[in-house]
């Protein structure tokens, strides 16, 4: 009667193991002692995994470039009592992929500026009512 062969024989396992799970012998001398060495599954990939192919892409927002800011000096400096985006992106204060644009408040404005379809921070809405402008 013939028997199975036992599952520590390795010709047992790769005869039932998938082509990516053939036993490999692990050894320093694998070729001169494959009978003798210890045999172990081993998955074999051709590749490295998908996290090792792809840059690393960090915490940087990919919409950063329709995002800009203008600070109340340039406000100043422009000199238009109403400004949108298409002014801003016309004068070249914010770039031409620009949808939402921010006022930050860095410097100073004297002057009345209504700003439309822009959005501001605290500090910069504060200084631009005192200053007889708003913001819609």
């Amino acid at each position: 009667m013939q028997t199975a062969p036992s599952t520590q024989s390795a010709a047992w396992v790769a005869a039932l193991a998938p082509v990516w799970a053939r036993p490999r012998v692990v050894g320093t001398k694998a070729r001169s002692l494959a009978p003798v060495a210890t045999t172990r599954l081993v998955l074999k990939v051709d590749r490295c995994p998908c996290s090792g192919r792809l840059p690393k892409r960090g915490f940087k927002s990919h919409l950063l470039k329709f995002n800009a800011e203008v600070t109340l000096s340039a406000l100043e400096q422009l000199g238009a009592p109403e400004v949108d985006v298409l002014a801003l992106k016309q004068a070249g204060l914010v770039g031409q992929l620009a949808k939402v644009v921010k006022v930050i408040k860095s410097g100073s404005i004297s002057k009345a500026v209504k700003l439309n379809g822009i959005g501001a921070t605290a500090g910069a809405k504060a200084a631009i009512e005192a200053a007889g402008g708003s913001i819609a």
